[in-house]
């Protein structure tokens, strides 16, 4: 039997490695003890970031009610899902009052709020609610139907309003993005998520988006016009879209974009050039282009020799896309002495120089006709006498032309509109003056008067070019 001997330098060696293995463990223990406090107390502080981001942000997110009169036919009434108030019927329709809650952003220490154009396109009556419960009536300052932006007015002597500050900067893709907002009602509600993609286009209920923020922080009905805040509170965008299809993808509009239309709204009292044409989106081909529904007579297209049916697929050498902002393009181009626009016309293509002037000064009239599709008179005369009137101001609908905007609004013979936009309607030319006002800022609201009814009709003429 044979025995062997380690030799003495292993023994020295082994003496030397074990001690240092141990110490070696011991700092690492110590490393990862430390990474995880590290860690924790990293992420304690992200909490606490957000937690104070929303406190301090969530003070100027508002909750907006809103009031519209939906028509349905009398069968329909009871198969309805939604939430009505009230009901009046006339003739074979019915009308109801239907509530619809959205959310808002305070921008300005004087009440004015940005807030999504959808959300308030047909509403008769705003209330905007803060998150300590007080609760005030609001009034449109003014609304982009093309980027879904509507401006709000708290109607109070307040200067003093909690407000978001804008810190215009690039937003990086897979940064930390938080919403709040009012989802189903419940109000000041926050998700917290990554920004997923920049410059998204897309197409939800028929209505064109265009350079969206795409987020997968959760959005969900009544979220429309809340906000999209960084880390440190700023404003990346309004929240405005829902992907229908898929979870966790939602969209905001950039802040850049908000604050552009802010600017022209608030700063420069924005004016909406009117070259004289009513227009509708139309693709063929995958070609998109405007097609020329109807031409205003004196107006500046028809000096130009615009034609029902031409097609326009150029606005100053940019091709129609679906993602292009029309009327925004066209007000761009106003700021030279002219603008150029492509048209097909019989298999013919044409280009036609506008000249500024000619359409920065331009002004429809007679209003209620060329614009409206009727025909109003002072409450006076005959009028009074075959209607039955008993009103001194206002102005009466004497003639309704068919297919045009006040048949489709549901604008009737008889009909005493008595103010535009909140503001009393003395005469015919008071009405011309509030409709010119109230076309350059996207927002006719009538309030009309029929029989011993009063209510609200909303006019949509964005499709005016």
């Amino acid at each position: 039997m044979k025995t062997f001997f380690r030799p003495s330098f292993l023994h020295k060696r082994t003496s030397r490695i074990v001690p240092a293995l141990f110490i070696a463990l011991f700092f690492i223990s110590i490393f990862l003890c430390m990474s995880q406090q590290i860690y924790a107390q990293s992420s304690r502080q992200l909490d606490d970031r957000i937690a104070d981001v929303v406190e301090m942000a969530g003070k100027a997110i508002v909750n907006i009610k809103t009031e519209e009169v939906l028509k349905t036919e009398s069968d329909e009434k009871k198969s309805s899902p939604s939430i009505f108030k009230k009901y009046f019927s006339f003739e074979d329709e019915v009308e109801e009052l239907v509530e619809n809650i959205g959310s808002g952003v305070v921008l300005d220490p004087k009440g004015i709020i940005v807030t999504n154009e959808h959300l308030i396109a047909r509403a008769i009556n705003i209330r905007v609610k803060f998150i300590d419960g007080k609760e005030y009536e609001a009034y449109v300052l003014g609304s982009d139907p093309e980027y879904d932006i509507a401006l709000l007015k708290i109607v109070s002597d307040r200067t003093d309003f909690p407000h978001l500050t804008i810190n215009p900067r690039k937003v990086r893709v897979g940064e930390r993005a938080i919403v709040i907002g009012n989802p189903y009602g419940l109000s000041s509600s926050v998700s917290l998520g990554v920004v997923s993609a920049l410059g998204r286009n897309l197409k939800i209920d028929n209505k064109i988006y265009a350079n969206l923020i795409q987020t997968d922080a959760a959005i969900n009905p009544g979220n429309s016009g809340g906000v999209l805040l960084d880390l440190n509170g700023w404003p990346l965008g309004i929240v405005t879209a829902i992907y229908g299809e898929g979870k966790g993808i939602g969209f905001a509009i950039p802040m850049e974009d908000v604050m552009m239309i802010l600017s022209e709204f608030v700063e420069s009292k924005m004016t909406r050039p009117i070259l004289g044409l009513f227009i509708e989106r139309q693709k063929e081909e995958k070609k998109n282009y405007l097609l020329v529904n109807r031409v205003i007579p004196g107006s500046p297209a028809e000096k130009y020799g615009f034609n029902v049916g031409d097609r326009i697929t150029e606005v100053n050498k940019r091709p129609i896309r679906e993602s292009l902002k029309i009327q925004s393009a066209i007000r761009s181009a106003t700021s030279r002495e002219a603008f150029q626009l492509r048209l097909v016309r019989n298999s013919k293509k044409y280009i036609v120089n506008i000249e500024v002037a000619d359409i920065s000064d331009y002004t429809p009239q007679p209003v209620d006709q060329v614009l409206c599709g009727m025909k109003v008179s002072d409450i006076s005369g005959y009028p009074k006498l075959k209607y039955r009137l008993r009103d001194k101001n206002g102005v009466v609908v004497v003639k309704v032309f068919a297919g045009g905007i006040a048949m489709k609004a549901g604008l009737k013979k008889g009909d005493v509109i008595v103010k535009i936009n909140n503001n009393p309607v003395k005469n015919n030319q008071e009405f011309d003056t509030y409709m010119i006002e109230g076309l350059k800022r996207n927002y006719i609201l009538y309030q009309v008067k029929r029989d011993d009814s009063l209510f609200f009709l909303p006019v949509k003429l964005d499709t005016l070019l």
